[in-house]
């Protein structure tokens, strides 16, 4: 019975007008990408979810900076782990330049006047590196997020438009044909609603499927924020006590 049904159907699209034929076309290229891209971001954000836990068991481990770092570079899908490499190059770059440019003898110099000053400037430069991370991991994970809301929005517009066509086509043969019994009426219209099941076909798993997206993402990055607050108290601990420590050393 339900073969029966589906030969019916695609009879009825094989019937249809031209226009209703090209509406579907579109909606079943639409239908087509929208299931491509949900099974895309599933992977993506099922791997990006898995291997986040698998850097935070790592994080919390205090294993410090250079360990995590080299713990975490096989964790490409991870966002937080994305952030972290991110931040670890900023870091290296700041020492880079505070090994060259600012020495103990400066701070020394100035009774550890200029070492505050300092001091914000490092974590305001670390802090927007971290920020430009954030949202290229976020725009990364929304990425096709967008088509998925653009199909769920329109995608019944334009069954819709297909369906109010067909029934025009409809009354206008039976203008024509000037008879308006129900063997003439009720085929023109079935094959125009065609359009329209169509549209809800593809709008369905596209909105569904973008609520599912949205709240994972957003999950990821409420996880991405706590994680930069969490990474600034460790470089902050890290590196300005390592810093002090030589410079006690020094006055020894």
């Amino acid at each position: 019975m339900a073969s029966a049904f589906g030969n019916e159907i695609v009879q009825m699209v094989m019937h249809a007008g031209p226009m209703v034929k090209f509406v579907i076309g579109v909606l079943l290229v639409f239908s087509i990408v929208s299931w491509a891209i949900i099974f895309v971001k599933f992977r993506l954000i099922r791997r990006a979810k898995y291997e986040t836990e698998i850097f935070q068991e790592i994080f919390f481990e205090n294993k410090g900076l250079k360990g995590l770092y080299t713990e975490c570079k096989d964790l490409e899908f991870s966002p937080i782990a994305g952030l972290f490499r991110a931040g670890y190059s900023e870091l290296n770059r700041i020492r880079r330049i505070q090994d060259s440019l600012i020495s103990v003898k400066d701070y020394e110099g100035t009774n550890g006047k200029d070492f505050p000053r300092s001091r914000q400037t490092i974590m305001d430069n670390l802090r927007r590196s971290l920020k430009k991370a954030t949202i290229d991991q976020s725009n990364r994970l929304e990425r096709a997020l967008s088509f998925l809301a653009t199909t769920g929005n329109t995608a019944p517009f334009i069954g819709l438009f297909g369906t109010v066509w067909g029934i025009m086509a409809s009354f206008h043969e039976i203008g024509m044909k000037g008879s308006a019994n129900l063997a003439v009426v009720a085929p023109g219209i079935s094959e125009a609603l065609v359009a329209t099941a169509a549209g809800l076909a593809a709008a369905i798993p596209a909105v569904v499927a973008f609520n599912y997206f949205t709240n994972r993402v957003w999950a990821l990055k409420a996880e991405m924020e706590i994680f930069t607050s969490d990474f600034l108290s460790m470089f902050e601990r890290q590196f300005f006590k390592e810093r002090i420590v030589i410079k006690k050393g020094q006055e020894m």
